[in-house]
C-alpha cells in the first residue's frame, strides 16, 4: 500500500515530536529546565506541518484563522499578553500581537457565521463532513489549550515546561485525524481525549509503574531493613549525604528534637510541599554531618516530561487509552 499525502504528514509529525519532546525531556532531566527559546524553535515545523495539511484539505480562511487563534492563545505562555498600555504606548511587537489576535478572532468570528448552523454534536458522531467539520475540529483546539492553561494555573500541571510541551502537541497534532494510527479504536470511538492530552494520560499511567521500580531498586540495593524502610522504599531511595547537594532530590531525613530534650534521626514519610532553599538544605545536610549520618533517604523530583517523551510510543500506536478504558466499563 502507497503512502498518502495524510499518512506522509502524520508520520513527520511523529518525528518532529520524538525530536521535541527527546531534547526537552533530556534538558528537564539534567538541569530541571527547558527555556522558551526551545520551544520557539519546534513550533515552527509544527505550524508549518498544520498549514500544510489545512492547505491539502482545501481550508478556507476561517479555518486558517481559526488555527492561528489556537497559536496565538498558546503563545501567551511564552510572550505573554499586551495590555491597552502596552498598545497605546506605541510598542511595535505589542502592535504587531495585538493585531495577530484581532485577525485570529475574525476568523473565529467569521467561521461561526459560516459553519454556526452545525451542531458540533453532529460533528462528534460523524454525521458531519467537509469544511463545517474541519473548522469545529480547529476550534476544540482553543479548548485544549483553555484546559492545559488552567491546569498549569492550579497548579494541576506543575511545571511550565510541562504545560508548553502539551501545548505544543496541541499545535502539531491537533486531531486524531492527523495521526498515522496503526489501531483503529480510537478514530471509532465516539469518545476520545485530544491527542495532547491523551499524551497527558499516558504519561501519567507510567508514574504507576514508579513505586514498583523503587521498591526491587531498594531490595537490590539493601535498603530495607526495618517497617520503616519498607514504608519508604515504594516512593524513595537512599543516596550518600554527600551527594544530595548536587542532585536534583529532596531530603526526607532530618534531625528533629525530642521532648526531652534530646534529638534523633527522622525520615519524613513525604516530601516538602515548599522546595527549600540553599541555605535552608545546607543547614539541614550540616545537622546531619553533626550527627556522623553518612546515608540518607530522598526522594527524587521527577519531571513529567521524562515521562512524556516514552508516552509518545503508545500514543502512536494505541492513540488515546480511553477509549479502550470506556468499553471496559460498559460505555
Amino acid at each position: 500500500m502507497g503512502l498518502t499525502t495524510e499518512s506522509i504528514l502524520g508520520w513527520t509529525r511523529i518525528s518532529v515530536l520524538f525530536l521535541a519532546m527527546g531534547w526537552a525531556a533530556w534538558m528537564d532531566h539534567k538541569d530541571r529546565r527547558v527555556g522558551n527559546e526551545h520551544w520557539m524553535v519546534w513550533v515552527k515545523p509544527a505550524i508549518f506541518l498544520w498549514a500544510l495539511d489545512l492547505i491539502a484539505q482545501e481550508a478556507d480562511w476561517t479555518i486558517f484563522l481559526t488555527a492561528s487563534a489556537v497559536v496565538a492563545y498558546a503563545s501567551t505562555s511564552i510572550i505573554g499578553r499586551p495590555t491597552l498600555s502596552d498598545v497605546f504606548s506605541g510598542n511595535k511587537m505589542d502592535l504587531i500581537v495585538s493585531s495577530w489576535y484581532v485577525l485570529s478572532l475574525a476568523g473565529i468570528i467569521g467561521g461561526s457565521l459560516k459553519y454556526g448552523d452545525v451542531s458540533p454534536l453532529d460533528v462528534l458522531v460523524g454525521n458531519e463532513t467537509g469544511s463545517a467539520a474541519l473548522w469545529w475540529g480547529t476550534l476544540s483546539g482553543l479548548l485544549t489549550i483553555l484546559i492545559i492553561d488552567l491546569a498549569w494555573r492550579f497548579r494541576l500541571i506543575h511545571g511550565g515546561a510541562d504545560a508548553k510541551a502539551l501545548m505544543l502537541v496541541a499545535i502539531l497534532i491537533p486531531s486524531w485525524d492527523t495521526m498515522p494510527l496503526i489501531s483503529d479504536k480510537t478514530s471509532e470511538s465516539l469518545v476520545a481525549l485530544p491527542p495532547s492530552l491523551a499524551l497527558l494520560m499516558w504519561g501519567g499511567l507510567t508514574f504507576i509503574l514508579i513505586p514498583f521500580i523503587l521498591l526491587i531498586k531498594n531490595i537490590i540495593n539493601s535498603n530495607i531493613s526495618s517497617f520503616t524502610d519498607l514504608k519508604l522504599s515504594w516512593h524513595a531511595s537512599k543516596m550518600k549525604l554527600s551527594k544530595v547537594r548536587d542532585s536534583h532530590v529532596w531530603l526526607l531525613t532530618s534531625i528533629i528534637q525530642l521532648p526531652d530534650g534530646s534529638s534523633k534521626v527522622y525520615h519524613k514519610s513525604r516530601a516538602p510541599r515548599r522546595t527549600p532553599s540553599d541555605e535552608e538544605l545546607d543547614n539541614s545536610i550540616k545537622e546531619l554531618e553533626n550527627f556522623d549520618v553518612e546515608e540518607v533517604w530522598i526522594s527524587y523530583k521527577l519531571p513529567l516530561l521524562v515521562f512524556l517523551f516514552p508516552a509518545i510510543i503508545p500514543l502512536a500506536l494505541v492513540g488515546d487509552p480511553i477509549s479502550y478504558i470506556m468499553p471496559l466499563i460498559g460505555l
